[in-house]
């Protein structure tokens, strides 16, 4: 085959597939250059979850002319300069690639000046041709306009989700970017709707603002010094870490980084202090000098490498442990003294008397004859009733089998006539196989389960109204997928309303679900298609079924009644996949007579 050399605009456009793969990409790349630049105070506006249009404005330092034009080259950058730089970074941005990657794809129109200037440039490029450059009047500071994103690549157009999902990645970015720079003001408008608008704050104060009220009794400050890092921020407390939907970031030197090392010297810190399927939320930033990481790894510059990570993930464990055992409140020991004997003050006057015994010389324990002897108690005259409900049969090798006397094996089918709950947990039930054992909780999460999804698609769900509805704010990025899953939610029961900037107010519940925590269900459905995005209306609603099924099923630790056992048993069997929960695990086990009888050999 013949080997060519592409054209300008094929590469252009390969190269900005691996910075700009959606808007959100954008809008990343725009605002860090924006703090880059120096900027206090950042808008960001997008249209059609940044299809049409997004744009972004600053109070910056600007651009002059001549550097406004070269920044759509390709490689031109004002960060670095010699290679030496790469290992000293202190800027988001040094690659020189994500204006013109941008430009490659997009139609953008570029307003700049700088404080030094009385006018400025306007600069308009297209595809990665320039359309147009004229001196304009415009405030300090630089405003991008995208339009028409991926209107030369069709293909990479095609493949962007919802609006909603795409808005959602756009606020995901926003967050790591404000929570980094609690210095920067944001302000974030979708559609002509103010989302948020974060003033200049502290750090624990912006996780708030971005967050929720809650997050604010939810944190522990952790604050560490030493000779190779640096590290401050908030873990969450040991009573509000979360099934789903746990705020995780890491920054180093101002910069969001994913590093699964990292996370596990966190989970670390909390083991044997939380249940297994928990986890914790947590803001870490930490500081390292520039040198001692490589952050040139991938385009997104999400991938940090340093220099030891096994010491620092020791320091990271200690002091999130530290900050675990100094700040977590422990409950007052308050001693129950009810009944409780007085204990006289020692008294060091008074004198000293030898105890005495006193006993009773004529007492005679056989006086009164063996019938009075025997309480009533010990009494045996019915000793076999004891063992009615047993026979023995017979002994075979040393071993000694019993079984109930009316029948030999209890039915599956049948009336359950004997069962037993075992740790509070477990249900024991004889059936003809052997002896089945089903967990109550997996059980009644099957149950509840195919309940939600049954009255859903049937859209016969029942709906509890509530006597006082309940109103909580949601976080911005929760408020947006909340927009997309509203008739789902009403489809499964809930007379919910959204009454705009992240509020909503709930009226009613399925049926099945009252008495929980609302928000906490409501921010866990919503967590759950987050970490599992499906455009399917079916997948959603089996999503938000097995999350109200979670939150609803019995708990293990609760005591059930015979009535209650069986009742359970009779709607497991009538379910279609009995045997396994929503998520694959088992709800039974059957250990058969041979099995058991293994036992005791």
């Amino acid at each position: 085959m013949k080997v060519r050399v592409l054209s300008q605009s094929v590469a252009s456009q390969i190269a900005a597939g691996e910075v700009i793969n959606r808007p959100a990409s954008v809008v990343k790349e725009l605002v860090e250059n924006a703090v880059d630049a120096g900027a206090d105070s950042i808008g960001i506006f997008v249209t059609d979850a940044g299809r049409t249009m997004i744009q972004v404005i600053d109070n910056g330092c600007g651009m002059l002319p001549d550097d406004a034009r070269l920044a759509f080259e390709r490689h031109a950058t004002s960060k670095i300069s010699v290679t030496d730089d790469l290992y000293s970074l202190t800027t988001f941005g040094f690659r020189g690639e994500a204006l013109p990657s941008v430009a490659a794809v997009s139609e953008v129109v570029l307003r700049t000046r700088t404080a030094d200037s009385e006018t400025g440039m306007a600069i308009t490029v297209k595809a990665s041709e320039m359309v147009s450059q004229e001196t304009e009047v415009c405030p300090v500071g630089s405003n991008f306009i995208v339009r028409n994103l991926f209107f030369n690549v069709p293909a990479r157009r095609k493949f962007l989700k919802s609006n909603q999902t795409e808005a959602g990645h756009i606020m995901a970015e926003i967050e790591r970017i404000a929570l980094a720079h609690p210095e920067v003001a944001f302000e974030f408008t979708s559609q002509g709707t103010q989302l948020f608008q974060l003033p200049v704050s502290s750090v624990k104060q912006r996780i708030v603002n971005l967050f929720g009220k809650k997050m604010n009794q939810a944190l522990l400050p952790v604050q560490v010094e030493t000779s190779v890092i640096s590290i401050s921020g908030f873990v969450s407390t040991l009573d509000s870490v979360r099934t789903r939907g746990a705020k995780q970031f890491f920054f180093v030197n101002g910069r969001y980084m994913r590093h699964a090392y990292f996370h596990k010297a966190v989970l670390s810190a909390y083991e044997n202090l939380i249940p297994e399927n928990v986890q914790p939320s947590y803001f870490l930033f930490l500081k390292v000098a520039p040198d001692a990481i490589d952050v040139n790894i991938h385009p997104s510059k999400t991938e940090i490498k340093f220099q030891d990570e096994s010491v620092l993930w020791k320091i990271i464990m200690a002091a999130v442990k530290e900050s675990i055992g100094k700040f977590e409140e422990m409950p007052t020991i308050d001693f129950n003294t009810t009944d409780m004997p007085d204990i006289p003050v020692f008294d060091a006057n008074r004198k000293a008397t030898q105890p005495k015994v006193g006993y009773n010389p004529d007492f005679n324990p056989f006086a009164g004859g063996r019938s009075d002897f025997r309480s009533s108690r010990y009494n045996t005259d019915n000793w076999a009733k004891l063992y009615g409900d047993v026979i023995e049969d017979k002994i075979n090798e040393g071993t000694v089998s019993f079984r109930p006397a009316t029948e030999s094996i209890i039915q599956a089918e049948e009336q359950y006539a004997r069962i037993f709950q075992y740790a509070e947990r477990y249900i024991l039930v004889p059936v003809e196989q052997g002896l089945m054992v089903v967990d109550q909780h997996r059980a009644h999460l099957r149950v509840l389960y195919e309940k939600f999804l049954d009255d859903a698609t049937s859209r016969v769900a029942a709906s509890q109204g509530l006597l006082f509805p309940e109103m909580f704010q949601l976080s911005p990025t929760d408020a947006i997928a909340f927009a997309e899953l509203h008739p789902r939610f009403l489809a499964l029961g809930f007379d919910i309303s959204d009454m705009g900037r992240g509020a909503i107010a709930v009226q009613g519940v399925p049926s099945g679900v009252e008495g929980q925590d609302y928000e906490g269900l409501i921010t866990d459905m919503i967590a759950d298609l987050r970490i599992n995005p499906t455009q399917e209306e079916e997948r959603q609603l089996e999503s938000m079924a097995l999350a109200m099924a979670r939150r609803a099923a019995i708990p293990v630790g609760r005591h059930l009644s015979e009535s209650e056992m069986q009742e359970l048993l009779r709607s497991l069997k009538a379910c279609r996949m009995p045997s396994r929960t929503p998520d694959g695990k088992s709800t039974y086990v059957i250990k058969s007579d041979q099995e058991i009888s293994k036992w005791f050999d």
